[in-house]
C-alpha cells in the first residue's frame, strides 16, 4: 500500500475571518491533492481527455482536530479508502498533517469516473485501476450503487424560484409606479 503525500504553505488567501484555514481551502487542498497525485501517476488532465473520461465527486466530508493557521505548513495525504470492483465508484482518504506528524484533519471524498461525452458513470482504463490499486489503505472497502444510493442527501426538488413569487419587489415597485 502507498500513501500519497502534497506539501502545502498556508497563503494569506487560504485563511478566514478566525485566522485559520478556511473551510473551501480544505476543499481546494483535496482537489489539489487529487489531481498532484493523477498527475504523478500518469493519469493527469491529458491523459483523461485522450480517454475521455474525468473523476466526479458526489460527497465529501470532513473532521476537523487541529487548527490550521496562516504561513504554516501542512501535509495532505491521499489513500483510496473504498472502490467498486471496476473502480468506476471510489473514496479517497485524505488527512492533514503538520510537519511534526500531528494529525490535523481528515476528509473523506466519494466519487465516480464518468465518460464526458456521454455524461455518465464508467469504468476506467486498466492505468486508473493499477493505480487505484497501489493507493488502496488496508481497509479499504468494496463499493457498489448501494453506497451511492445511501450517501446521506438525497434530491428534494422545488417549485421553480421564478414561479414562487421571489420577485415581489418588482411588482410591488412597478405597482407604485402606476
Amino acid at each position: 500500500m502507498s500513501v500519497f503525500q502534497y506539501k502545502f504553505d498556508v497563503r494569506w488567501s487560504d485563511i478566514d475571518a478566525n485566522r485559520h484555514l478556511a473551510n473551501s481551502s480544505y476543499v481546494e487542498y483535496c482537489a489539489q491533492t487529487r489531481m498532484a497525485f493523477m498527475n504523478q501517476e500518469k493519469i493527469g488532465l491529458a491523459q483523461l481527455s485522450r480517454w475521455g473520461i474525468g473523476p466526479v465527486i458526489l460527497h465529501e466530508r470532513y473532521s476537523f482536530f487541529k487548527e490550521i493557521l496562516g504561513d504554516q505548513t501542512v501535509w495532505v495525504t491521499l489513500e483510496v479508502s473504498g472502490a467498486s470492483e471496476d473502480a468506476s465508484i471510489y473514496r479517497f482518504l485524505h488527512k492533514f498533517y503538520f510537519p511534526d506528524g500531528t494529525h490535523c484533519a481528515t476528509s473523506e471524498a466519494t466519487g465516480v469516473w464518468i465518460d464526458t461525452m456521454l455524461r455518465k458513470a464508467t469504468t476506467p482504463p486498466d492505468e486508473i485501476l493499477e493505480v487505484m490499486e497501489a493507493y488502496k489503505d488496508e481497509n479499504c472497502k468494496i463499493l457498489t450503487r448501494e453506497d451511492l444510493k445511501n450517501l446521506p442527501f438525497k434530491p428534494e426538488n422545488v417549485e421553480a424560484f421564478h414561479k414562487q413569487n421571489t420577485f415581489t419587489w418588482r411588482k410591488k415597485n412597478q405597482e407604485e409606479s402606476k
